[in-house]
C-alpha cells in the first residue's frame, strides 16, 4: 500500500501532443487582424473577427473536452495539480500587465499628454484653442461628444458584476461542504449575472454610440474608452463560458470537497475579472 502512494506522489503525467494551442493562437490572431481591419474601415474586418471567435469557440470546447476526460480519467494528482495552479497563477498574471499597459496608456494620456499639448509652450505653435481638460479627444477633434456617466449603466453592471463575485464564493463554499443543490444554484447565479452584464453593456455601446456621438474614432478618450472596457467584456464572455463548462460538469456530478481545482482557477479568473472592471469604474468611467 505504501508503495503503491510513493508512485502516485512520483507519477507526472505527460499528455500526447496536441494542436489546440496552435487552433488557438490562430483565432486570436484572425480577431486582431479584423480589429485592425475594421478600425481602418477595411473589407472583411468584421468577417475576421467573427471566423476567429468561431475557431476559439471549438478550440476551447475540444480542449476542455480532453482536459475533462484526462482528470475524469484519474490521470491527475498532486503533481499536476500544483502545475494547474502555477500556470493558471501565471495566466492571470500576463492578464494584469495586458490590462496594466491599456491602463498606462490612459494614465499617460491624462497625466502627461494631454497637459503638454494644451501648455503655453504648444498651445499658440500647434494646437491654438486646445484646452486641458478630460475627458478629452485630443487636438485636432472638432466632433462633439459626450462622456459616459458613472452613475447610470456603468453602475448597474458594477452591482452585477460585484455580485456574481459573492455568488460564485458562495458556490465554492458549497462544493467544499459537499452541497451540492446550493452549488448548482449559485454557480447558474453567477452564469446569470454574467450574462447580464454583458446584455447591460450592449446597450450602454448602443446608447454611447447612438446618442453621446462617442464611437471608437473619438480620438483619445474613445479609443482608451472602447479598448479597456471593450476588452474587459471579451473577458467576461470567456468567463461565462467557462462558468458555464464548470456548471455542466457539477451538474454531472464532477469534482469533490478535497480535489476540484478546475473551479477554483475559473473562480479566480472571475475574482480577476471584478477587480479590473473595478478599476475600470473607477479611471475610466468616475475619475
Amino acid at each position: 500500500m505504501a508503495q503503491d502512494a510513493t508512485t502516485q506522489r512520483k507519477h507526472y503525467f505527460v499528455p500526447q501532443p496536441m494542436y489546440w494551442p496552435l487552433l488557438g493562437s490562430m483565432s486570436l490572431f484572425l480577431m486582431a487582424l479584423g480589429a485592425v481591419f475594421v478600425m481602418n474601415d477595411s473589407p472583411g474586418g468584421w468577417a475576421a473577427i467573427a471566423a476567429g471567435l468561431v475557431l476559439l469557440l471549438y478550440m476551447m470546447l475540444r480542449w476542455f473536452g480532453d482536459v475533462i476526460a484526462e482528470s475524469e480519467g484519474g490521470r491527475y494528482h498532486d503533481r499536476e495539480d500544483m502545475s494547474f495552479r502555477w500556470g493558471m497563477s501565471w495566466f492571470i498574471y500576463s492578464e494584469v500587465m495586458f490590462f496594466a499597459a491599456f491602463f498606462g496608456a490612459l494614465f499617460y494620456m491624462r497625466v502627461l499628454s494631454v497637459p503638454d499639448l494644451a501648455s503655453l509652450e504648444h498651445r499658440d505653435t500647434l494646437w491654438p484653442g486646445f484646452a486641458r481638460a478630460w475627458p478629452s479627444a485630443g487636438p485636432g477633434f472638432e466632433e462633439k461628444f459626450s462622456p459616459m456617466g458613472a452613475w447610470g449603466l456603468p453602475a448597474i453592471n458594477t452591482l452585477l458584476l460585484l455580485l456574481s463575485g459573492v455568488t460564485v464564493t458562495v458556490a465554492h463554499w458549497a462544493l467544499k461542504e459537499g452541497n451540492r443543490a446550493l452549488l448548482n444554484l449559485f454557480l447558474f447565479l453567477t452564469i446569470a449575472l454574467g450574462v447580464a452584464f454583458l446584455g447591460v453593456q450592449a446597450v450602454e455601446y448602443g446608447h454611447a454610440y447612438a446618442d453621446l456621438n462617442l464611437k471608437l474614432t473619438t480620438g483619445a478618450y474613445g479609443s482608451t474608452f472602447y479598448m479597456l472596457t471593450g476588452f474587459h467584456g471579451f473577458h467576461v464572455t470567456v468567463g461565462a463560458i467557462m462558468l458555464a463548462v464548470i456548471f455542466a460538469r457539477c451538474l454531472k456530478g464532477h469534482f469533490n470537497p478535497d480535489r476540484h481545482f478546475a473551479f477554483e482557477a475559473v473562480a479566480w479568473y472571475w475574482h480577476f475579472v471584478d477587480v479590473v472592471w473595478l478599476g475600470l469604474f473607477i479611471f475610466v468611467y468616475w475619475l
